[in-house]
């Protein structure tokens, strides 16, 4: 691991009890039963990543507005996910020490650090320069050291960073980019949330060498990361 994490046992505490029941209520049941990420989870401050004015929704089984618009947030994609969702995509992305990992839209830096707990880099991109600030303050809060958030838009500028172990797209896009596949290692593993509403897949690839191996472990609905390609909705 590398950052400091509360290390808080005190569930007599409010906030500790809040987190307790986020783990063993939410993200358990949800087939997270890896037990360093459930250690993670419930170690690394969530709260301290949620905007003020949304405190109160810290440990709930919901998304989070990082923008004080709730439906331009939604529209923007500006959200930090469902607790059980990071923490699932966590679980099946097998992060490792060693391993360097890209992070397609860093929010509020929360994914970014629960990543940078298991992996030697982490660089995070994100499109919104009011939420890089965001992110990088929330992460240096934190004393998270390993983790780079940078301004950019992961549809289409140019990344220069790779090849990564692992890439996270968090958020959703319509099929899963050729452009990130072409930036993993040979082993390296892409975590996607793909398709559209109301039916989207956590989508995993895997390379092998020159082969991309493809699962679709568990089905969600997040919003959309902005520019990737859509299909055309032309129809004859």
């Amino acid at each position: 691991m590398n950052m400091p994490l509360n290390t808080s046992a005190d569930i007599h505490d409010p906030v500790e009890q809040a987190r307790y029941n986020m783990v063993e209520q939410q993200i358990r049941p949800w087939n997270v039963l890896d037990a360093g990420v459930l250690d993670l989870l419930a170690r690394v401050r969530r709260e301290d990543f949620v905007p003020p004015v949304y405190q109160g929704l810290a440990f709930i089984d919901t998304e989070i507005p990082l923008n004080p618009d709730a439906q331009q947030a939604e529209r923007l994609g500006q959200v930090m996910l469902a607790p059980r969702v990071d923490a699932r995509m966590l679980q099946d992305l097998q992060v490792k020490p060693t391993d360097r990992v890209l992070e397609i839209g860093a929010g509020s830096g929360y994914m970014a650090a629960l990543l940078a707990a298991c992996a030697e880099r982490v660089v995070t991109l994100e499109i919104d320069p009011d939420l890089v600030e965001f992110a990088r303050e929330n992460l240096r809060s934190a004393g998270v050291a390993n983790a780079d958030v940078r301004q950019a838009d992961g549809a289409r500028d140019p990344i220069p960073d790779g090849p990564f172990d692992v890439i996270v797209l968090s958020g959703s896009v319509a099929e899963v980019p050729q452009k990130l596949l072409s930036l993993l290692r040979d082993g390296g593993r892409l975590g996607a949330y793909v398709g559209q509403a109301p039916m989207m897949r956590a989508t995993i690839v895997r390379r092998q060498g020159e082969r991309f191996e493809t699962t679709q472990p568990w089905d969600v609905v997040v919003p959309r990361l902005r520019h990737f390609p859509e299909p055309s909705s032309f129809k004859f």
